[in-house]
């Protein structure tokens, strides 16, 4: 007879409850083993005959259930694979009422990046979203939250680290027995442990809280900046909720080989080392402004997480979606000249991107299992989510927003929460139609495309879905809270009009008399929509391109560019659009440029046309570049460093100018010679990337040691992607077998293979070896979904129709099935991309012809 765990999407009956775990845990570092035992202290709301927990590859030995006087041991133990499950059948029914489940167990150290695994000389747990079972047999589900009291049995030596703090270090035989602070309530994801030969930093506290942050010791000088964002933004995290820090301390961990780029465990927060560790005096700004952004990420969910927590992950969106809005925030407000809102929006770009395909999914959907989880990391939860949520903030204003907020972490503390709690809060808190805007933005999938229309002071609004899809139409709308921003033609006052279009079209009247100069109907570009602009309207913002603010600008190109891809406008006027943005001088907006850019010279032109293209490349940019040179000035802004680092992209990177390789060649050589001062930081990774690609054998075989064996994460990234560059083929073809080498770490396995597709010399012959090697490559990942779904993505890195057919064969014949979403998704982006190489690459050649 079928039991209820045989289904894949089993959840755990809510009869039977955890409260409490004193769990003993001994690792073996060198076999790779563990053993355990632990208590459970259980609430049973009916009798009951049975008892579910969650179990992967766990060898369970004696159990017994306790209340009161008596115990019962089980007759029957029966793994379920299917729903990772383990049914302990007893003789009769357990009594309802207070008891406690005892197990012993014995396991292995897992071989990917989940559960309890090794990376390097590091044993790090990664049990988001359901790995915990991988270690502990436990109620494996958001809502089971309990307290945690482990001990740890390990080697002398190694530094352990686990939830809470160490109360007590003891001798044990041959081992040490290390007890830990008994957590707060948590969720099994939550729990965490890290033993290795690590060091930290000293304790210091703010309001409070001790702060360490720990890496290998080669890196302990990489640990400073980390921990000094930790320190200034947990004060202006606990001023925003208006509640205290409940982990009682923050442990900060680089794991030298992680499939995410941090983990939120309550009070031992793990992260990739790149994600954390880094030398401020040699680092790119955008590594210190993305350590910073991922170190305050973590620190935000310790209240919308780990205080209140989801029920189920359907809710995972609200999660990240939440600390990615709240991280830019905060960080926005600690450091206000590195403008990171615009870092957000390029964020929220990769989620219009994809949002605008057939295939894409709500923010809020259905998921029936702890695997189809897995598939919910991606830019439609982090960067859509918390774009929308900055869109409902914009509407409500920051106060009411932040006083919901309160009143939601209030009511549901130490508990778990659902989407309409907050939504319904926020609404008691700012008396608006809250709900309505929520509903039509997070269960409904796709975003708006607006269109306007002017005429004299009257502006016709009209919506419809957009799809990158060229005829694509249907016919949802949405509540789009639009902002108007226009300026007087007599008197230059710049004015706001806020219109929240609700039907599929309205008109609007502009108050005031005579000519409007400009009108921008994204103002801030904050609202989660694309604009097309009609005619006149269109023609006024681009001769104004200077008065509008860097992020409405890249709103413009990008949203023409979209427009491109889907059909309505022709490749000929994106291109006169760029012209106009031969004096920018914000690096934002030139990066967003140098982008599309990118993107024709790599796919749209090809032979003399290429070079052609270049050159006009050169032309439009190389200006910017002479006049600011390769070295920077003494007292030299952010922004100007940025500017250059973005002209260099274009000047050495698209445009492959022989210029820009002669000036970034010595000073490259001397950076690998020790000589860390020879280049501004911010230029490093496209020089390398540039030397690399006309680079010999000496050179790779430099990168190939620096990347194994530099201690900064940044320049080892750096120099992975280098290798992955060179033209040479022999050179090519010898760095595509390093993928299946130790050489590659297994975090790096996706990023490396987008540079060998990336490669034009090498990437033909790395399609042929990637389709005979698929099942290898996917075997490397081992199993992470973030990882699988990357490696999927990759290949919308191809270019051609018979490319595109054989992507369809490989992934119809080797499906990946943890990556089912990115598999639809990236077809359907790879087909409109070979539609639009087919279509455009004439009207780019024609347009190159008038620029001769």
């Amino acid at each position: 007879m079928a039991h209820a765990t045989d289904d894949k999407n089993f959840r755990l009956p809510l009869s039977i409850r955890p409260r409490r775990y004193a769990a003993t845990l001994t690792l073996d570092l060198e076999a790779k083993t563990f053993t355990g035992r632990q208590s459970i202290e259980l609430k049973v709301e009916k009798p009951s005959d049975e008892i579910i927990l969650h179990a992967i590859a766990l060898k369970l030995g004696e159990v017994t259930f306790r209340a009161g006087e008596r115990s019962w041991k089980p007759t029957e133990v029966r793994e379920v694979p299917v729903s990772e499950t383990v049914v302990l059948r007893f003789g009769e029914p357990l009594p309802a009422g207070e008891g406690a489940l005892e197990v012993a167990w014995t396991g292995r150290f897992s071989e990917g990046l989940r559960g309890l695994y090794l990376a390097g000389k590091v044993a790090a747990t990664q049990f988001e979203a359901a790995d915990a079972r991988r270690l502990f047999p436990c109620f494996d589900e958001p809502a089971f939250k309990a307290h945690w009291a482990l001990t740890v049995r390990v080697p002398p030596g190694v530094t352990t680290l686990a939830n809470g703090a160490m109360v007590k270090d003891e001798a044990d035989g041959e081992l040490r027995k290390l007890t830990f602070a008994e957590t707060e309530l948590l969720s099994s994801y939550l729990v965490a442990l890290v033993c290795g030969p690590l060091v930290g930093t000293e304790e210091e506290k703010v309001e409070g809280i001790p702060v360490r942050t720990w890496a290998l010791p080669e890196k302990q000088h990489l640990t400073r900046f980390g921990q000094e964002v930790a320190l200034a933004v947990l004060p202006r995290l606990q001023a925003y909720f208006g509640l205290p820090y409940a982990f009682g301390k923050v442990d900060q961990v680089g794991i030298p080989d992680f499939e995410a780029g941090a983990m939120e465990n309550a009070g031992l927060i793990t992260y990739r080392e790149i994600a954390l560790l880094m030398d401020p005096a040699s680092a790119p700004l955008n590594v210190q402004k993305r350590v910073a952004e991922v170190v305050t990420h973590e620190l935000a969910h310790q209240w919308f997480g780990n205080w209140v927590t989801m029920v189920w992950w359907d809710d995972l969106w609200l999660n990240e979606a939440f600390a990615t809005w709240m991280a830019y925030k905060i960080v926005n407000e600690w450091r206000p000249d590195w403008r990171v809102w615009l870092d957000f929006d390029a964020g929220k770009a990769a989620a219009l991107h994809l949002d605008a395909l057939r295939s894409t999914h709500p923010i809020h959907g259905e998921v029936h299992n702890a695997s189809e989880a897995g598939e919910s990391f991606d830019a439609i939860t982090y960067e859509k989510g918390g774009a929308v949520l900055r869109m409902i903030e914009g509407f409500l204003g920051e106060e009411a927003f932040r006083e919901g907020m309160r009143q939601y972490m209030r009511t549901h503390a130490r508990a778990n929460a659902v989407a309409d709690d907050l939504w319904r809060a926020l609404a008691r808190a700012s008396s608006q139609p809250v709900l309505e805007l929520a509903k039509a933005w997070i269960g409904q999938s796709g975003y708006p495309l607006v269109t306007v229309k002017m005429e004299g002071r009257k502006v016709r609004l009209k919506q419809r879905r957009y799809y990158s899809e060229p005829g694509m139409r249907s016919a949802e709308r949405w509540p789009v809270p639009v902002v108007l921003r226009y300026v007087e033609s007599d008197s230059g006052a710049m004015e706001e009009l806020r219109v929240l279009l609700r039907e599929e079209e309205a008109e609007v009247t502009l108050e005031g008399q005579g000519e409007v100069e400009w009108l921008c109907a994204n103002a801030g570009a904050t609202g989660f929509y694309r604009v097309a602009y009609e005619g006149v309207a269109l023609e006024r913002l681009s001769n104004h391109l200077r008065e509008l603010a860097p992020a409405e600008r890249i709103s413009l190109l990008a949203d023409q560019w979209a427009l491109v891809r889907s059909g309505e406008e022709s490749m000929k006027s994106f291109l006169e659009l760029a012209a106009r943005f031969d004096k920018e001088e914000d690096d934002a907006v030139l990066d967003e440029l140098v982008g599309r850019l990118s993107y024709v010279e790599s796919r749209l032109v090809e032979g003399e046309e290429q070079e052609r293209f270049r050159r006009w490349v050169e032309r439009l940019l190389g200006g910017g570049l002479a006049q600011l040179g390769w070295d920077a000035k003494p007292g030299e802004s952010d922004r100007v460093k940025l500017r250059r680092a973005a002209l260099v992209k274009a000047v050495g990177g698209v445009a492959r100018s022989p210029a820009a390789l002669a000036e970034a060649k010595p000073r490259v050589e001397k950076v690998l010679a020790g000589d860390k001062g020879a280049m501004e930081p911010n230029l490093l990774d496209m020089a390398v990337v540039m030397v690399a690609r006309t680079g010999d054998r000496k050179l790779f075989d430099t990168l190939v040691e620096k990347m194994q064996t530099e201690p900064d994460p940044a320049a080892q990234r750096r120099y992975l992607t280098a290798v992955t560059a060179f033209e040479e083929p022999s050179l090519a073809e010898q760095a595509q077998g390093l993928l299946f080498t130790d050489k590659v770490k297994t975090q790096d396995v996706a990023s490396y293979g987008m540079g060998l597709l990336s490669n034009r010399t090498g990437r033909d012959k790395w399609w042929g070896e990637l389709q005979g090697r698929w099942r290898d490559v996917v075997a490397r990942t081992g199993g992470a979904s973030m990882l699988l779904r990357r490696v999927v993505e990759s290949l919308g890195l191809l270019r051609e129709r018979k490319h595109l057919e054989e992507a369809k064969a490989l992934l119809s014949a080797q499906p990946v099935e943890a990556a089912r979403q990115a598999m639809e998704q990236t077809l359907e982006r790879l087909s409109q991309d070979v539609a639009l190489r087919e279509r455009a690459m004439s009207e780019v050649s024609a347009w190159m012809k008038t620029k001769a």
